[in-house]
């Protein structure tokens, strides 16, 4: 009993889950997430007659205009189901600072110190940037209903359900949110030593390419408008994430660079690009000075 004891006692220290253990982490993780997530419904609940005016204001400026715009209900339930479809959008991103910790302290468990401040950091900025995302896809959401009325002629109505309405919008404001915190992952993944800054430059074309299909698919193919509106600044907190990351390198490279020089190893620009070193600071449990780095026991076969 007090081997198997000792025994847990060392895999703890170690820092070792079993799946269980894992499985249990992620149930307990998704209960306060759905626990944060119901009490901000109740908030939704009450601001949804608010929301509901807002999301709704390009079709009253359509009537203004002089086009006969309408939002239809087409059952009896469609009402019910418009207000707690708003609920739950606001009670999302009301609790956003509770799900998004609960989805990255489970991605990244056994954090070290540094790590820790990694994370906030992480949600310091991710926070922010989807709620100005989403604020950035509804400037873009008059333009884009305007454009498709449009297209009809003057002289028929501009109908819409509730229902086909509301998924456009929530669509639409939750994909340009998603997209302006990608940059701050590649951030992340460069602090943790996945990612390289210069990697993440180089490949600039690329990522403007896919930023520009994104907005291609989140807003109508014939509002370029709209699309290049919400492009540019994604693009732009590409460059900076980017920017970011090389001066964190440039950090990194020069204190592995101290750490290797006091066991007499120089680091090559070689071993910079490839990232093949791998250091107690980057991530990994801090060594003690005194205690030069393993050696290599394998030996080739004759």
């Amino acid at each position: 009993m007090r081997v198997a004891e000792k025994r847990q006692g060392r895999k703890n220290v170690e820092g070792r889950m079993s799946l269980g253990a894992h499985l249990i982490e992620l149930r307990n993780r998704l209960l306060i997430a759905g626990i944060a997530i119901a009490i901000a419904l109740v908030a939704g609940w009450v601001l949804s007659e608010w929301v509901w005016d807002v999301l709704r204001q390009p079709i009253d400026e359509l009537n203004e205009s002089g086009r006969d715009a309408l939002i239809q209900y087409t059952d009896v339930t469609s009402g019910f189901d418009t207000k707690v479809q708003i609920s739950l959008f606001i009670a999302i991103l009301i609790a956003s600072p509770v799900w998004l910790y609960q989805i990255w302290a489970f991605i990244v468990p056994g954090l070290t110190k540094k790590e820790k401040w990694y994370a906030i950091g992480f949600l310091g900025a991710a926070i922010p940037l989807f709620l100005g995302g989403v604020y950035a896809g509804w400037s873009v959401l008059p333009n884009i209903v305007r454009l498709m009325a449009m297209f009809q002629p003057d002289e028929d109505a501009f109908n819409m359900t509730a229902r086909a309405y509301l998924d456009f919008t929530i669509k639409l404001l939750l994909a340009v949110g998603v997209g302006f915190v990608f940059p701050v992952l590649l951030v992340i993944l460069n602090f943790i030593g996945v990612l390289r800054g210069a990697s993440i430059l180089k490949s600039w074309r690329m990522a403007i390419l896919l930023i520009i299909l994104f907005a291609g698919i989140a807003t109508p193919a014939a509002d370029l408008l709209s699309m290049f509106l919400l492009a540019a600044p994604i693009v732009l907190l590409y460059f900076i994430a980017g920017g970011i990351a090389v001066w964190h390198d440039h950090i990194a490279d020069k204190r592995a660079a101290h750490q290797l020089a006091e066991y007499g190893i120089e680091l090559t620009e070689e071993d910079n690009e490839a990232a093949s070193i791998k250091l107690p600071s980057f991530g990994k449990r801090s060594r003690s000075r005194d205690t030069p780095p393993e050696a290599d026991t394998h030996e080739e076969p004759t």
